[in-house]
């Protein structure tokens, strides 16, 4: 009996590690390896006009403490996050200092999520909107390390602390190097505010967000601190074309572009055989638009010939509308044949609302991955289930070995009670 339990616990153990050694080959936990902390710091503008009663009913100060209270909640564990305030504190009229409110309200950091709530429940609209100080004070914050930096800064007003031009700040933070974006929200903002926060933003490659609701605010302000978590990627500047034949050829990365009120942007892509397209647009509409508006996104030839199109609409709030496709180009045992040009085409159909500027463009990104496509159906098979493929295969495979190890333990045993 004790040599029948050794056995078996020997075969355990084989099965073990085996499903180790089969699901999990050497190398594969490479891509899980430790990578630096995402640093966040939410820039929260508490002045004065933040009392204003315009967002659902209720004040901007309370949209934002609602968005905050579930953002908080749904931050990644990966990300530390911190929040600092600007306006927060002096309430008087002496300019020199209320340029200076500006504090960390909760530091950088692994989150305490209760901590943070309680910190951001003490706020209340007080003073003057000194945004460039606070975004330096932002920068230094979120000094140090590698992993990737963000700023998310909500205001709703333009700053009062001139002549230190935010845009100027942002544009210093960004020659530094330190890979920091700073995407920047805005609360109802007048057009002043508006071209303000774009410019901000655009210094340093992040998204200028204009928010009329709770659920946007709180929506992209999740958003945002959730990219901060992915994989660096820094967009590349590109500037489409009128028509296919002036297009510019693209490589697999990302692309940012402004694209007017309803035209066409053309850009080309390279395409071997066997090979597959995957390509996906986002067109903001970052100041206030009409109802009813669509992005659509076509793969054509240099010929003109639609091969594939992927379409999105909306229907009037002040959004992100993104939409995308793929187009595998089949394998050829023709040797003559070369890499086909495949033609995207962006095109909107956004109006802006009455008295409202159409330039600049609307804020535009375009990714493009060209990968090899399957070729056969077991490809296609292991294309759709990802890793999944390989913990299956390790699942079969250990279920045959148990099963025939298990028969023969089975049989060993009933050899020995005869013989006993």
């Amino acid at each position: 009996m004790i040599r029948t339990q050794r056995l078996a616990a020997g075969v355990c153990a084989l099965l073990a590690a085996l499903t180790a050694g089969i699901a999990f080959p050497a190398g594969a936990v490479a891509d899980e390896t430790d990578q630096a902390a995402p640093k966040v710091e939410l820039v929260l503008d508490v002045s004065g006009s933040m009392r204003t009663r315009d967002i659902d009913g209720g004040s901007r100060m309370a949209a934002a403490k609602q968005a905050f209270n579930e953002v908080l909640d749904a931050t990644p564990e990966e990300v530390q996050l911190g929040i600092r305030t600007l306006g927060a504190n002096y309430p008087g009229d002496d300019r020199k200092v209320g340029c200076k409110d500006t504090e960390q309200l909760y530091p950088v950091g692994p989150l305490n999520r209760t901590e943070a709530k309680t910190a951001v429940a003490t706020l209340a609209p007080t003073g003057w909107t000194p945004i460039g100080p606070a975004l330096q004070q932002a920068a230094t914050d979120l000094d140090g390390g590698d992993g990737t930096r963000r700023i998310v800064l909500i205001s709703d007003g333009e700053d009062t602390c001139q002549p230190l031009d935010p845009c100027e700040v942002a544009r210093e933070i960004a020659a530094k190097g330190i890979g920091l974006t700073i995407d920047t929200l805005g609360l109802v903002p007048d057009a002043k505010t508006r071209d303000q926060l774009i410019c901000i933003a655009d210094a340093t490659g992040g998204t200028y967000t204009s928010v009329q609701h709770k659920e946007e605010l709180t929506d992209r302000v999740g958003e945002l601190v959730d990219r901060a978590a992915e994989p660096v990627v820094t967009p590349v500047a590109t500037e489409g074309a009128t028509e296919c034949a002036k297009a510019p050829a693209l490589k697999a990365g990302l692309y940012t572009d402004r694209e007017e009120f309803g035209q066409q942007r053309w850009y080309k892509v390279d395409l071997n055989p066997g090979q597959e397209l995957r390509a996906s647009v986002s067109v903001a509409a970052d100041r206030a638009v009409n109802p009813d508006y669509g992005v659509l996104l076509r793969a054509v030839t240099v010929h003109g010939r639609e091969i594939v199109r992927g379409e999105a609409t909306g229907n009037g709030r002040t959004d992100v509308l993104s939409t995308g496709l793929r187009y595998p180009k089949p394998e050829s045992d023709d040797d003559t044949v070369t890499a086909e040009s495949v033609c995207l085409q962006v095109t909107n159909s956004f109006s802006a609302a009455a008295g409202v500027k159409t330039t600049p463009g609307l804020p535009l990104e375009l990714t493009l991955d060209v990968v090899d496509g399957p070729s056969r159906a077991s490809d296609v098979a292991a294309f759709g289930l990802g890793r999944g493929w390989w913990l299956l295969g390790a699942l079969v495979l250990t279920g045959f070995v148990a099963g025939l190890l298990w028969g023969w333990l089975s049989r060993w045993r009933v050899a020995v009670w005869r013989t006993n």
